[in-house]
C-alpha cells in the first residue's frame, strides 16, 4: 500500500492506495504546533480505524504547502515505517512541462493535480482545487502548465465577512435556493456560494478566450462538491484527484 499525504493550509488529506484502488481516505486538521510524536499517534490511529497496519505501507509520498508541518509529518512516518518517503518538489520527476516565469514557485498541490488530470483527461485542461484558496491551473493543448489564478477560498470569504461585520451572523455552507436572497442568511449564502460559482464560470470563459480554444475542466477539493453544481459550465468533479496523482508520482519515481 502506498501512503499518500497532501498537507494543505487547513487540512491534511491522507490516502491508502493499492494498485488502482483507494483503500481509504482520511483528513486531519493541519496544526503547525503539533509534534512529530502527535502526528505519529494520529497516523497509527487512522491506520487502525481503516484496518491497516504500518507494515502494510510499501512507501509514502507527501505534497505540502506548509513547510513546518512537512518536517513533522516526515518524522512521524519514519517512526512507524522504514520504507521510502518521497516529497513532491525539486528532484522529483513529474514529467510536467512548467512554463511559468519561476517554475520553482509552483505549489506541490498544483503539480500533483495537474499530473493526475493529464493521466485521465486529454489536454487542454483547467484544474480547479477548492480548499483554503481556490486555485485554477491551466494546461495548454500540449499539456504544458502555462499559469493560472489564485483567489480566496469560500471559507476565507465567509470568515472575513462574518468577522468584519458586526451585524452579520455566522452561517453554514449550504447551497442557496436563489440568487436573490430574501433574508440576511440567504443573501450571504448567495453572495458567497453562488458568487464563487459565477467567478469560476467567468474565469473559465476568460482563460479560454486567452488560450483561443475550449478546455476540459476538472475540480477537486472539499468545498468543490458544494459549489460546482451551481456552475453553468460543465465541470468534472473528482474528489480523489490529488490522491491518485500522488500515487502515480510515487510509482513513476520508484520505477525510474
Amino acid at each position: 500500500m502506498i501512503l499518500t499525504v497532501d498537507i494543505g493550509n487547513s487540512n491534511i488529506v491522507l490516502g491508502g492506495v493499492e494498485g488502482d484502488s483507494i483503500l481509504f481516505e482520511a483528513r486531519l486538521r493541519t496544526d503547525a504546533t503539533k509534534t512529530s510524536d502527535e502526528y505519529c499517534i494520529d497516523l497509527k490511529m487512522l491506520l487502525d480505524v481503516n484496518q491497516r497496519t504500518p507494515q502494510d505501507i510499501e512507501g509514502s509520498i507527501i505534497a505540502s504547502v506548509v513547510p513546518q508541518v512537512l518536517n513533522s509529518m516526515q518524522t512521524a512516518i519514519r517512526k512507524i515505517s522504514d520504507k521510502s518517503i518521497l516529497v513532491v518538489g525539486p528532484g522529483l520527476k513529474t514529467g510536467l512541462n512548467i512554463q511559468i516565469e519561476n517554475p520553482g514557485q509552483t505549489g506541490a498541490d498544483l503539480v500533483v493535480g495537474s499530473v493526475a488530470a493529464l493521466r485521465e483527461h486529454k489536454a487542454p485542461l483547467i484544474v480547479i482545487d477548492m480548499g483554503t484558496a481556490t486555485t485554477m491551473t491551466v494546461l495548454d493543448q500540449n499539456g504544458a502548465l502555462v499559469g493560472g489564478c489564485i483567489s480566496p477560498g469560500v471559507k476565507i470569504s465567509m470568515d472575513a465577512l462574518t468577522d468584519r461585520t458586526a451585524l452579520l451572523p455566522g452561517l453554514q455552507l449550504d447551497q442557496p435556493r436563489k440568487a436573490i436572497g430574501r433574508n440576511t442568511i440567504d443573501c450571504m449564502r448567495s453572495g458567497i456560494m453562488m458568487g464563487t460559482a459565477c467567478m469560476i464560470d467567468g474565469m473559465i470563459q476568460r482563460m479560454e478566450e486567452e488560450l483561443g480554444y475550449r478546455t476540459t475542466v476538472i475540480a477537486t477539493g472539499g468545498i468543490a462538491k458544494f459549489v460546482i453544481p451551481m456552475c453553468r459550465r460543465e465541470i468534472i468533479y473528482d474528489k480523489d484527484l490529488l490522491i491518485k496523482g500522488l500515487a502515480a508520482l510515487y510509482r513513476d519515481n520508484k520505477r525510474s
